[in-house]
């Protein structure tokens, strides 16, 4: 149920890199939120034409979405371990990562068929 998707104007890492990314994030997301990493995706999207403060420059945009509520101390304790994480494995700095947390309800994000709800 909780996902974390990067999207990014980098140029495509190597597998490896993108996979160690992916299971840290995987990892890291599992322990904020409190939830079992066998119900979290990743997912990484590079080489996307993107603008930040009107330049090139390289950034990021970090989806967070997950079932219940993200409370302040939580988001902002993603939001300095994933800058942290992103920069060090992809060279974007952290003042040109963007981050959107989302909270779903349960009926409203689907798995094997069903609903959460």
């Amino acid at each position: 149920m909780p996902l974390i998707k990067v999207q990014s104007s980098v140029k495509t890492p190597s597998s490896e890199a993108v996979e160690t990314l992916l299971t840290s994030l995987s990892s890291k997301l599992a322990k904020h939120l409190g939830k079992p990493e066998s119900y979290v995706m990743t997912s990484f999207e590079p080489e996307i034409k993107m603008t930040f403060g009107g330049t090139f420059e390289p950034v990021c945009y970090i989806e967070i979405k997950s079932i219940g509520r993200m409370t302040p101390d939580i988001t902002k304790a993603m939001s300095q371990d994933f800058c942290q994480t992103v920069e060090e494995h992809l060279g974007v700095p952290k003042n040109r990562i963007y981050l959107e947390f989302a909270d779903a309800e349960r009926a409203m994000w689907g798995w094997n068929g069903g609903t959460f709800a």
